[in-house]
């Protein structure tokens, strides 16, 4: 690949174009800016409240762009006001579901399309988490295959999709990043079986692993079949995702990555990639380092949240060896620690630190590790947004 080019714009840019640019590896006329533009780059709906208000921005009814990590819609006045770059569209339930809430003892409870369970606490509850797992125990293949999986296909679940995507673009001006319809194929298995016996499977019965995996990306692949052709040409990034690391180490070995996750993965970006020119955005958290080669290599073009709490995410080293080959979406300060219980004092020179390891030759949209937690301060959340801005321009 040749170097990148460090030719600068001698105006500003629309934040469409200028995401374009430092997706191309160009260093556009300041650094990009996503605060919910995705459900991996999103705000609490706590934390959101809390920066309107640090914002001066009037008084709104939070709305809930997803139930289950509880983050914000986040308003066109506040992407306004922080010069946000980039907007989601993702699709909606079938019309064939319907969502009951239950409260069972101290919790809330529903049940999403895929049939697991879901619950938050009823006191200070901040989360959705997963409790029970519809696939748990020991089904054979037929079992398997008999399971009422999502419908990828309902009309209902795109629609509008095209409509939403030429508003971001057209009447906002900013990147359109479209969503996929589940989480990853490791996680849904998980999801699924639960974990205990997803990793058994994993471990012990790789063909079980295999097939539920499977199942998913059929899932997958007739949902961007779909959404790709609603989208057309207006979609910037696609949006995929499976968390494969943990703080210290690879969830799982990477041989068993390599044997049972990298052939299915490589087939559905290689789906995505023969139906839009869109870069593909690969969202996974934790220590992953091992893995980056692995997911060049079967096309992920951007990598996200880039943990830099995580052993062996330093972010100077990915710039130096991935920076050719890789956008990094993330990064821009440690959501783990200096985030939420830094002074603000720390978060500046939290957020210096990573975009000066980040900025060089473009490829670096700036973004928090993962979502800003309930437990952010707005005044740490204004010492972030200052402090990028003070180091976003290029020029």
């Amino acid at each position: 690949m040749s170097a990148p080019s460090r030719a600068r714009p001698s105006a500003p840019l629309a934040p469409r174009e200028r995401v374009r640019a430092a997706l191309a590896h160009r260093e556009p006329d300041r650094i990009p800016l996503d605060i919910g533009g995705s459900r991996m780059t999103g705000i609490h709906v706590r934390a959101y409240a809390g920066l309107r208000a640090a914002l001066g921005l009037a008084p709104v009814e939070v709305r809930v762009g997803d139930l289950t990590q509880q983050l914000a819609e986040v308003d066109a006045d506040a992407m306004d006001a922080l010069g946000c770059d980039v907007r989601f569209v993702g699709p909606r339930p079938p019309a064939s579901y319907r969502r009951e809430m239950v409260e069972a003892g101290a919790f809330v409870t529903f049940r999403d399309e895929w049939g697991v369970g879901r619950r938050m606490p009823r006191d200070g509850g901040l989360y959705f988490d997963s409790f029970d797992a519809p696939l748990a125990g020991d089904p054979d293949a037929a079992a398997i295959d008999a399971f009422a999986w999502p419908d990828a296909t309902d009309p209902a679940r795109c629609a509008g999709m095209g409509e939403a995507a030429r508003r971001v673009a057209g009447d906002e001006g900013r990147a359109v990043l479209a969503g996929s319809i589940c989480g990853g194929l490791t996680e849904g298995l998980f999801k699924l079986r639960g974990f205990e016996d997803g990793y058994l499977d994993l471990a012990g019965d790789p063909a079980r692993a295999r097939h539920v995996m499977e199942r998913i990306l059929e899932v997958k692949l007739a949902y961007w079949e779909r959404a790709l052709a609603e989208l057309g040409d207006v979609v910037d990034v696609v949006a995929e995702a499976d968390d494969l690391g943990g703080q210290d180490r690879t969830l799982f070995s990477p041989a068993t990555y390599r044997a049972l996750v990298k052939p299915l993965q490589r087939e559905l970006f290689a789906f995505i990639r023969a139906r839009t020119s869109a870069r593909i955005l690969f969202h996974t958290c934790g220590a992953v380092r091992d893995l980056v080669p692995d997911l060049i290599e079967i096309g992920v073009d951007i990598l996200n949240p880039v943990q830099v709490s995580a052993a062996g995410m330093d972010t100077a080293a990915l710039k130096r060896e991935f920076g050719r080959d890789l956008v990094f979406w993330g990064g821009g300060v440690d959501t783990q620690r200096v985030l939420g219980s830094g002074t603000p004092d720390e978060v500046r020179a939290e957020v210096r630190r990573r975009i000066a390891d980040l900025r060089r030759g473009g490829g670096f949209v700036f973004a928090t590790v993962h979502n800003i937690q309930p437990n952010v301060p707005p005044a740490n959340l204004l010492a972030m947004w200052e402090a990028w801005r003070e180091e976003a321009p290029y020029a």
